[in-house]
């Protein structure tokens, strides 16, 4: 078991424009704000029924994605996971139904289910392109400022970095990876 409680998954595919908000999101969190406790910062990409053992490791997950809902692109929703399947996320891609497959497969091996929950952005543009549309970007930090908000109702302290680094700049480490 780890010694962290909370763990922040984020879950995506930065090579499909809006569908990896997640993921810019999971990397914002890691260079620009401390937790403490600490928080544990996944990146789980589009890893699927492969994070597993995440599911069985903390007891505590709050899930990133963007979530295809009927509603405006920039809307943001936050869902416990046992109401999961009746948004029709399994209908997403193969990181949404991983995701509902691993809560399955606890289930299934009479495992413990970790307090879990998704914090969804519905996405304007989930086409091949490395970066995000004008209205996720738009709403990106509202997204970030609900994430904090969250994790601090969590009773975990967080700190913003002085010296942030920008969205843009994340994008770009994913566009050229010698910039990391």
């Amino acid at each position: 078991m780890s010694h962290n409680n909370l763990a922040v998954l984020g879950v995506g595919n930065i090579l499909e424009k809006d569908d990896g908000v997640a993921i810019y999101a999971t990397r914002y969190l890691e260079e620009n704000f401390d937790f403490m406790p600490k928080v544990e910062i996944i990146n789980g990409g589009v890893e699927g029924i492969n994070l597993l053992n995440f599911f069985m490791e903390y007891p505590q997950i709050l899930i990133l994605d963007a979530i295809e809902l009927d509603d405006e692109a920039g809307s943001i929703y936050h869902i416990p996971s046992e109401e999961l399947t009746g948004y029709g996320l399994n209908t997403g891609g193969a990181h949404e139904v991983g995701v509902i497959q691993c809560i399955d497969m606890l289930e299934l091996m009479d495992k413990p289910l970790p307090k879990s929950s998704i914090l969804g952005i519905v996405p304007e543009h989930v086409e091949v392109f490395i970066g995000l549309s004008d209205t996720i970007t738009k709403h990106f930090e509202t997204y970030i400022t609900t994430i904090i908000q969250i994790i601090e109702a969590e009773g975990i302290t967080v700190h913003k970095h002085k010296n942030i680094i920008s969205l843009k700049e994340i994008i770009t480490t994913f566009k050229d990876p010698k910039r990391a």
